[in-house]
Parts: structure tokens; C-alpha cells; sequence
């Protein structure tokens, strides 16, 4: 039998594994999460595997099981949900649907047991004792301020939105059928115990949801059970299925997930379409008509595909060459509906600015700038017929905790927007630790004082 790597005390390997792919590094106990930085965090959640190993050998690749046997971490994970806390926050006024799912997996199909309206927690808790069922809870860290303080710093880690949600599930029991994600899943075990079965994707980095048939997955790949304080990491696409074993208490796991739609081809449809327009700005070729009736046609001509490749080839050719790529939509979607920083009490220092009003003999430093993007696009006053560049900052201040990851709620950008002539000026202050505003590569003075003002009452700098 494959032997698994164990962490303990004296480095030493112990215990059988189900299976010899998936890998733990020899170290010593881990300690609790690092939550000092996005980085830190990261390293101390996958701890004891190295970050580069991390990235070079699993990341969109294969799972990566970490087993620990460490009460301290066992009981922190413990802390961030538990059964119990079902109570009081069906008391704040949960709802089917949107925040919680009851359901079950029978005879390999999954059965949604949802009441209509509000949650109560007697009839939660009876669905849980008397029909086995699992409660899902959806993006928990509205409410779990230790979850809110984890996934905000993940995504600063990542650059890309981190959703949560958690299972509780009873002695044996399953609640939901074989399935892929269109996500990267970081579980953390929490309490109970959790048996789970991975199999090879059928499709490699899903960019959607599936529910795969028992019958075409064949046999698991990776088999074993998580306990609290264990991690479990694997790819989009990774199809999965995991039961609590019976005589054991109930199991809860949180789901941490991230990089939906963050693929490469997300990316090239996100800016295609700003270069595209720069380019036809400077080429008639792009803005000549296309030829009579081609929208007509059933399939498209030889000579259209060959027009379109040959635009294809100018457009990669002027894409060497440029360093100014317009995001349409992600890095404003990403800045819009991200986690606000993690913060305790009233949050005023993200809405109110303190400390010196900027002048133009201070010197001013950028904060908060993990929650910061800054990017150029077309003016969108629609009063301003000729869409000149602008160049946009959307931040993360202002947003709410409370729909976070909701989908249908209505979520606003903040920011400000700036004329082209002042990217110089935001790239000084966005590449320096520190820089005085009289070194501004603005043209006035006038237009440094009103630069930093605006950057002051939005919060976003500070003067040292």
C-alpha cells in the first residue's frame, strides 16, 4: 500500500494513504492561520507545502490532500462555523434559496428539501436529525467575521473574487451527487469527519457546473476522509462526491473557492474589444465596411475568414507592442463586488479620510492599495460624444459585507475617474512607498493639489 506523509513532530512519515498522488510534505506542526498578509495567509493555509511547490506542482493541476494532527489549528478551524451557530443566525432572518439549501443525494440524484419563505431553525434542525438532510449555507462571511478576515486577504492573494460556503451534513448521510465546479475549492474541515472521492475531470478546468452520472466516472482516483483542521485542495473540473461515515457525529466543511471566469480566455474577450477600438482608430482598413449581405449569408465566406484572420494577425502584431491594455469588465467587476478590508468596529477610517489634508509641500503615500485597481477605458458620460480615454480608479472601501458573493444583489462601483494626461501622475504614486506631491508629472500645480485632494477624501492616500 502507498504510504502519505504525515506532519509530526519529528518529521518522520507515518500511517497508510488510499493514494500515492495525493501529497503532503514532511514539517513540523502548523501553527494557526497568519492573517498579517495576503502572502502570509496564503503560506500558513497550505502550510506545510511551500507556495512555489503549491503553484509549480497543483495549482489547476491536481488535488493536494493536507492531513494534520494539530488540536490548536483543529480548534481554530472549529471556531469559523459550527452547527450551533444555525440557531442564531436563522434568529436574523435567513431564506430558503438564498441562503440556505436543504437537500439530499438519493439513489445518485440530488433532492432539495427547501420550505418556502424564512428559515426556522426547529424545522432546519428536523430536516437535519429526521431526514438526514444537508444544510448548505450560502457565502457565510456576511455574518462569520473570521471568514470575512480570511477571504478578504484571499482575494488580495489571488486578484479574483473568493466565495464560501458550508456543508453540514449527518451520519451517513450525502448531500449531493457526483459533480464538477467551475472553481478553484480550497475545503477546510471543521467538525466531524468527512469521507470523499475524487475522479479524473472529464473536463479539465470546467468553465461551468456539472453533474456527472456514476456510470461515466468510473473509479475514484483519490480516496480518504478529512477530520478538523485537514485541507483539501483541487481543481476546476475535479469531479467529487463526499458522505459522512455513520456512527460518527455530523460533519461540517467550509467550501473556499476562487478564479471563477479568470481564465486567459476571459481575459483576451475582456480587452479584445478596447484594443479592437484603438486600433480602428488608427487603421481605415478596420473601419471599411464589411461587404454587401454578409449578414445574410448561412456560413461565412472564404474572403471574410481570411479578412478576419489577417485582422487578427495586425491586432496580435500592435498587442506586442502596447503596454496599455483596457479592461472592459474585470477589474472593474472584480474591484465592485469584491469583500470591503476586514475591519473592527465602525469602518470609519474607509469612509471618512483623517490625518493631514494633502497640500502641495506634503508628501503622500497610496493605502489600502490591495484594494485598489487602477485602469483606462472610454469616457462613459454619455453626454460626451467623442469617448475620449479616461482613466478610472474603482476601489473596495465602500462595498457591503452583507452581498458579498449574492448574485442578483444590486452592487455599485466606487471610484474616480481622472483626464489621460494624469496616468503618469497615478503610476508615480501607485510605483512609489512615498512621493512629495510637488514631483507630481502633472502640468500645473493647480492639477496636483486637486490630484491629491481627491485621492485624500476617497481615502485612498495618506500624507507621512
Amino acid at each position: 500500500m502507498p504510504k502519505k506523509v504525515k506532519p509530526a513532530g519529528d518529521g518522520k512519515e507515518e500511517g497508510p494513504v488510499p493514494c500515492k498522488q495525493v501529497k503532503l510534505e514532511a514539517a513540523g506542526g502548523p501553527s494557526p492561520l497568519n492573517l498579517d498578509s495576503p502572502s502570509g495567509l496564503f503560506e500558513s493555509l497550505i502550510s506545510p507545502v511551500k507556495t512555489e511547490t503549491f503553484f509549480k506542482e497543483f495549482w489547476e493541476q491536481k488535488p493536494l490532500l493536507i492531513q494534520r494532527d494539530d488540536p490548536v489549528l483543529a480548534t481554530y478551524y472549529r471556531s469559523l462555523f459550527r452547527l450551533s451557530d444555525l440557531k442564531s443566525l436563522c434568529s436574523r432572518g435567513m431564506y430558503y434559496g438564498r441562503d440556505v439549501n436543504v437537500c439530499r443525494c438519493v439513489n445518485g440524484k440530488k433532492k432539495v428539501l427547501n420550505k418556502d419563505g424564512k428559515v426556522h431553525f426547529l424545522q432546519l434542525r428536523k430536516d437535519f436529525d429526521q431526514k438526514r438532510a444537508t444544510i448548505q449555507f450560502h457565502q457565510p462571511q456576511r455574518f462569520k467575521d473570521e471568514l470575512w478576515r480570511i477571504q478578504e486577504k484571499l482575494e488580495c492573494y489571488f486578484g479574483s473574487l473568493v466565495g464560501s460556503n458550508v456543508y453540514i451534513t449527518p451520519a451517513d448521510s450525502q448531500g449531493l451527487p457526483p459533480h464538477y465546479d467551475d472553481v478553484e475549492v480550497f475545503i477546510l474541515q471543521l467538525e466531524g469527519e468527512k469521507h470523499w472521492r475524487l475522479y479524473h475531470p472529464t473536463v479539465p478546468l470546467a468553465r461551468e457546473y456539472s453533474l456527472e452520472a456514476e456510470d461515466r466516472i468510473g473509479r475514484p482516483a483519490h480516496e480518504f476522509t478529512l477530520k478538523p483542521g485537514d485541507l483539501l485542495y483541487f481543481p476546476r473540473g475535479t469531479v467529487h462526491q463526499a458522505d459522512t461515515p455513520s456512527g460518527l457525529a455530523h460533519s461540517t466543511h467550509v467550501t473556499i473557492s476562487t478564479y471563477q471566469s479568470s481564465s486567459w480566455g476571459d481575459f483576451l474577450l475582456d480587452t479584445i474589444s478596447g484594443l479592437v477600438f484603438d486600433t480602428a482608430k488608427a487603421d481605415v482598413e478596420l473601419r471599411a465596411g464589411i461587404p454587401r449581405q454578409l449578414l445574410l449569408q448561412v456560413e461565412t465566406t472564404a474572403v471574410a475568414t481570411r479578412k478576419l484572420s489577417g485582422f487578427l494577425r495586425m491586432l496580435a502584431d500592435r498587442l506586442e507592442g502596447t503596454r496599455e491594455l483596457l479592461s472592459a469588465d474585470m477589474k472593474k467587476d472584480f474591484a465592485m463586488n469584491r469583500l470591503p478590508p476586514y475591519y473592527v468596529g465602525d469602518g470609519a477610517e474607509l469612509s471618512t479620510p483623517g490625518g493631514q489634508l494633502p497640500g502641495l509641500d506634503s508628501t503622500v503615500r497610496l493605502q489600502f492599495r490591495d484594494h485598489v485597481v487602477l485602469t483606462v477605458g472610454p469616457d462613459q458620460d454619455p453626454s460626451d460624444e467623442t469617448r475620449e480615454k479616461m482613466v478610472y480608479i474603482y476601489h473596495s472601501l465602500k462595498n457591503r459585507r452583507d452581498t458579498h458573493m449574492m448574485g442578483n444583489e444590486e452592487t455599485e462601483a466606487h471610484g474616480l475617474r481622472f483626464p489621460l494626461s494624469h496616468i503618469d501622475a497615478l503610476k508615480q504614486i501607485w510605483n512609489s512607498s512615498a512621493i512629495s506631491v510637488k514631483d507630481l508629472k502633472l502640468t500645473t500645480d493647480e492639477e496636483k493639489q486637486s490630484l491629491v485632494l481627491s485621492l485624500w477624501t476617497e481615502c485612498l492616500i495618506q500624507v507621512v
